[in-house]
């Protein structure tokens, strides 16, 4: 018969016997969360074509969940340990799975911009939980394996997304891309009732409230100025929002060095081994999404491939992730933290850089080798990278590290497409500012000129844009001979554009690697060969 696991970790004389089944649980929870972000990838043009998006309020589609989830991550890590972790991952999944729910049904673009948002607030409290958990959960001689299967999950979500995605949208509307997280979030809270073990800190005194509020307005305003700045311009709102996270940053590290039980103790982050594993992963992810973000619209606009063909695609670099993620757990002891970190993110580095070389002719292959290496250097960094910041918090501190660590990933996601994005977007418009002022378009009146116009203005503004156009243009008779030379210009330019964004993500990743290894201490991994006891 089933029964309810309700003895803590704590309690055990021995290692816990169905750890590994737990492990699982987390997993398969922080599957849902990561495939949420990235499934929009690809449902992303269905949505803007029913709801009739307009760029702003497609972004914020995707950013609505972007931002509480970065904002409320490190707060809701430490509740968790205060009251219950378990207690914590399942509250997160039931908010995830009511927001998945309204998300299904809505039919407005607010509704739905809501409805990320509700996902978002349930992903900041799902994440910090299970990493937090997972720590609780196994021997420190096996967390190293643990943490590279937990690593390894995310990178099969960041290319499982988009292919769940596609599958569906194949035969069904996007909203289904929403109602497909419900019975996954069901399965996992029933697992978790019976395989995971309830945890809390043992000795964690009053949650520093202050400290959390400074962390929230800080962190949500960073993130909203990073997205809007780079996307729509350094107006009032975003240069605005810079300034209170400018404010709230050196508040909130003045309260923590004052307050006798921190959020966060932010001493931490001037440890060599946890300061520099937590840059390493925050300019992994920044390349990782960046890349992402521009190699899914080559696929779709460029290349012709279908959504589901998009996620197929994307595969290689999941199955690297985890391929790099077992291959750190095996060096990682031999050769150390600082080697195995640096080395992933020059073999990363190597791989975005490899896009510089992308133009208008490229095929798949010339993206899907760095896509695997990429993911290969995900794998051999964010394991033992994440791995040192747990290690070196407290066992009453692994809710704050583990909202330490995923704050730095989802953050490093904002800023790879927020930076990346935007130098993308330049760049494609310069290079396509010369075929589009020398078309030659039939001469129109009214309303037609003005619908000429406008097509011209948003085949500037992105490939999709003149992807859509060029589509138009085929069926109309007085424009069909401009399609096909529209379409050539915009790969071209996209090409263009893409090379130029990976020479950013490229050398900010391999000089990020440079200065992880100076800040890095060069002495061998944390982890004893030998069973002990928790």
């Amino acid at each position: 018969m089933t029964t309810l696991m309700s003895k803590p970790v704590s309690e055990m004389d021995q290692p816990y016997s169905r750890r590994w089944a737990a492990l699982g649980v987390l997993c398969l929870s922080l599957l849902i969360v990561v495939m949420a972000n990235t499934a929009l990838i690809v449902a992303a043009p269905d949505m803007t074509r029913d709801l009739g998006l307009t760029s702003t309020q497609l972004q914020w589609v995707i950013d609505g969940y972007t931002v509480p989830y970065a904002a409320l991550m490190l707060l809701f890590g430490v509740i968790g340990d205060k009251y219950s972790r378990r207690g914590a991952l399942l509250a997160g999944l039931a908010v995830f799975a009511g927001g998945a729910v309204f998300g299904s049904i809505a039919d407005t673009t607010n509704a739905v911009i809501a409805a990320r948002m509700i996902m978002g607030v349930g992903a900041a409290i799902i994440m910090p939980a299970t990493l937090s958990l997972l720590v609780a959960t196994f021997p420190k001689a096996e967390r190293s394996r643990a943490i590279a299967a937990w690593a390894a999950t995310s990178g099969l979500a960041i290319a499982l997304g988009p292919l769940l995605a596609g599958w569906i949208l194949d035969s069904h509307s996007w909203s289904i891309t929403f109602l497909i997280n419900v019975p996954i979030a069901a399965v996992a809270a029933v697992a978790a009732v019976i395989l995971v073990p309830p945890s809390k800190a043992e000795h964690l005194g009053r949650i520093d409230w202050i400290g959390g509020a400074l962390s929230v307005v800080t962190i949500g305003s960073l993130v909203y100025s990073i997205i809007n700045g780079f996307h729509f311009g350094w107006t009032g709102g975003p240069i605005g929002a810079a300034a209170l996270a400018a404010i709230g940053l050196v508040s909130f590290v003045v309260w923590e060095l004052r307050h006798p039980q921190p959020l966060l103790d932010v001493r931490k982050l001037g440890q060599r081994m946890v300061g520099g594993a937590t840059l390493a992963v925050l300019l992994l992810f920044l390349a990782a999404f960046g890349a992402i973000y521009f190699i899914s619209q080559q696929f779709q606009f460029i290349l012709g491939y279908g959504a589901l063909e998009t996620g197929v695609r994307l595969l290689p670099l999941a199955i690297a992730v985890s391929i790099g993620a077992v291959v750190s757990g095996r060096i990682t002891p031999l050769i150390g933290v600082r080697a195995s970190i640096v080395g992933g993110m020059v073999v990363a580095a190597v791989g975005v850089l490899i896009l510089t070389q992308v133009d208008g002719d490229s095929g798949y292959w010339m993206f899907a080798v760095p896509l695997i290496l990429l993911g290969l250097g995900i794998g051999l960094s964010e394991p033992p990278a994440t791995d040192a910041i747990m290690d070196n918090f407290s066992e009453d501190d692994l809710g704050a590290a583990g909202g330490l660590n995923d704050t730095a990933i989802e953050l490093g996601g904002s800023l790879g497409i927020a930076i990346l994005g935007s130098i993308l977007a330049a760049s494609y418009k310069d290079s396509i500012a010369g075929f589009i002022g020398g078309m030659q378009v039939p001469q129109l009146t009214g309303e037609l000129a003005q619908q000429a116009a406008y097509a011209m203005e948003v085949s500037e503004e992105s490939v999709g844009g003149a992807s859509l156009v060029a589509e138009e243009m085929a069926a109309n008779p007085l424009a069909a001979a401009q399609a096909g030379p529209l379409l050539d210009a915009a790969g071209s330019a996209y090409a263009d554009a893409i090379s130029a964004a990976s020479w950013a993500g490229g050398l900010a990743l391999f000089v990020g690697a440079v200065v992880v290894a100076f800040i890095l201490p060069g002495k061998k991994a944390p982890v004893q060969q030998g069973p002990v006891s928790v």
